[in-house]
């Protein structure tokens, strides 16, 4: 059964065509969309998928390089993607899914679809294997859409853009916050823990308008060299003088479209800082100004910059010191309105990302050397590319040195 809808809005409208244009310039036949139950939050934002409707049923919508969108639903989820254009095919049975999707796809010889081959880019392989199998079975050849993906749904618009820079400078004014409040608990002899200086944050960010999915982290000591370390209200450890800490927030405004920022800094509870945590601190800051120079260097000599090559920058200025074996995870992450977005990643370690960063978007440097039981020192800025490739960081200056706290 099949029929037509043409309830589009512009903007939709213009996406589309948008995307048409791009397939063309990628050679690739058609951008093949499916999606069961809400899980590629990819897929739902790139075609603007009503919040209020049920997706309990499978459903294929296929942008074609050329022609007209095709769209293959459930009966009962029939009406689910009448706000698309394209003409509509209505499925029932697995097989007459199955039948339907073959027709969908004729014509087609290389579609691009929500997948990374041996699951490289995990953070953009949301198809499952039996799908890519039943995909295959119709006679294409599938390709990866992370290029596509990057450059639909990573991009920043100019007010996100706008947006971000109050929103890094008011995290900037909250990391100042923070460790003055370490300062005044800690000169008044009063009990102050790692929950509580999250908790503080947490109440600076609401004052100010700003939400986040997950709630910052403050670590202390032998915690600060787990990476991944958050204090909860049952878990967590107490402050005290002597004490190295290391905080790490992200957050953005409270409204559509607004992205994240994503930032790190150390400090110390006391007058002067011991040598061991300014060493460290030291050779970590370099690899991070290392990869900012490399961008910078190569984009003024109009070179392709790839998420690899980042991390390569940064990672080789650790080991050259004596210290790769302690930087134990990558350099950095996609940033868009979620805090881990969508676009090249900078990483050469987990994965070997070599999607090329594209200008809109923006990503963290994040070296860290982590003495697992001791401590660990991470410097984290994040970095946005303008649309003639400058390499801004929003909430300049960044971290010079480790903070006395008590000074």
């Amino acid at each position: 059964m099949t029929s037509k809808d043409n309830s589009t809005s512009p903007a939709l409208s213009n996406k589309i065509k948008s995307i048409q244009k791009t397939l063309l310039d990628q050679n690739i036949d058609g951008w093949l969309f499916y999606d069961f139950w809400k899980r590629d939050e990819f897929t739902q934002r790139i075609l603007e998928f009503p919040a209020h409707i049920m997706n309990t049923r499978r459903f294929f919508y296929l942008i074609p390089a050329k022609g007209e969108p095709r769209k293959l639903v459930h009966s009962i989820e029939r009406w689910n993607l009448d706000y698309l254009p394209g003409e509509k095919t209505i499925f029932l049975s697995w097989q007459s899914l199955e039948a339907g999707l073959k027709n969908m796809l004729l014509g087609m010889k290389t579609i691009a679809m929500q997948y990374s081959p041996g699951n490289a880019i995990p953070y953009v392989s949301k198809v499952d294997a039996g799908t890519i199998e039943m995909v295959k079975n119709t006679g294409v050849n599938i390709v990866p859409s992370m290029d596509l993906l990057q450059y639909f749904e990573s991009r920043w618009s100019e007010e996100a853009y706008r947006d971000n820079l109050d929103t890094a400078n008011i995290m900037r004014g909250i990391v100042d916050k923070a460790f003055g409040y370490m300062k005044e608990k800690i000169t008044k002899k009063e009990r102050i823990t790692e929950y509580d200086v999250q908790q503080f944050m947490l109440k600076h960010f609401a004052q100010n308008g700003l939400i986040t999915r997950d709630a910052p982290n403050c670590s202390v000591n032998a915690n600060s060299g787990n990476p991944h370390y958050e204090p909860t209200k049952e878990v967590h450890s107490d402050l005290h003088e002597g004490d190295f800490v290391l905080i790490d927030l992200w957050a953005k405004k409270n409204k559509p479209g607004a992205t994240y920022n994503d930032i790190t800094w150390v400090g110390y509870l006391g007058k002067e800082v011991p040598e061991k945590y300014t060493k460290i601190f030291n050779i970590v800051k370099g690899a991070r100004d290392a990869a900012v120079d490399y961008l910078k260097k190569s984009f003024a000599e109009n070179k392709i910059v790839r998420g690899c090559d980042v991390d390569d920058a940064c990672r080789n200025y650790i080991s050259g010191h004596g210290y790769g074996e302690y930087f134990i995870h990558r350099t950095g992450h996609s940033i868009t309105e979620d805090v881990h977005g969508s676009g090249a990643n900078i990483d050469n370690l987990e994965t070997r990302d070599e999607r090329t960063l594209t200008p809109e978007t923006s990503f963290s440097i994040e070296p860290g050397i982590y003495f697992i039981g001791d401590f660990g020192i991470r410097s984290e800025i994040a970095v946005y590319l303008s649309k003639d490739k400058e390499v801004i960081i929003p909430g300049e200056p960044r971290q010079q040195e480790v903070v006395a706290i008590l000074k």
